[in-house]
């Protein structure tokens, strides 16, 4: 498959092309870029954009919930500053649910 402009990607994924720039902007999805500074979608992010509209529809995850997971994600001292926070704030469940993943990876 050919890599799409922005406004060919916008009309294959449902997304509008302004959509397309914030969702960039975001570091949501990263097209690369022709040397004239074109966007350029290719399949990877054709599925991105397909999967994340998914998530939200499946799960109602709002777009800057997922900006935000991507951020901790990418920021490991933003990682651990929430979860320290959400471990004094007794959520006990997700201590339970790092331990399960500590226990299958050392398995």
């Amino acid at each position: 498959m050919d890599a799409l402009t922005v406004g060919d990607a916008a009309a294959r994924t449902g997304w509008s092309a302004r959509m397309l720039r914030y969702l960039e902007a975001s570091g949501l999805v990263e097209p690369r870029r022709t040397d004239a500074g074109y966007r350029l979608y290719g399949l990877r992010e054709l599925n991105q954009l397909r999967s994340l509209r998914e998530l939200r529809r499946r799960f109602g995850v709002e777009l800057a919930e997922m900006a935000f997971a991507l951020r901790m994600r990418r920021d490991p001292e933003l990682r651990a500053a929430v979860d320290t926070w959400l471990h004094g704030s007794g959520v006990d469940a997700l201590d339970w649910e790092q331990r399960k993943h500590e226990r299958l990876l050392a398995a």
